[in-house]
């Protein structure tokens, strides 16, 4: 099993790559760093859709909402 990433370290992960954006509607999901997946989570969730997944597509680790909001945060997005 994959070691999940502590806040701090995600925060550190906010300019790399490697990271996807997987809903229910679309067949490919959007693929660019972290802080891109951040943002069209945070779009998503702005708009009323659910923000869908966010996931580490190397080791396949995914984020819980609470991480998700807290990089918002980190990152000046209102949650």
């Amino acid at each position: 099993m994959a070691n999940i990433y502590t806040h701090d370290e995600l925060k550190g992960c906010v300019k790399s790559p490697g990271w996807a954006v997987k809903t229910g509607s679309e067949n490919q999901p959007v693929s660019d760093t972290l802080e891109k997946a951040l943002g069209i989570v945070h779009e998503r969730k702005k708009g009323g859709q659910e923000p869908g997944l966010i996931e580490e597509i190397e080791t396949g680790i995914e984020l819980e909402m609470i991480q998700i909001e807290k990089l918002w945060q980190y990152l000046g997005l209102p949650v």
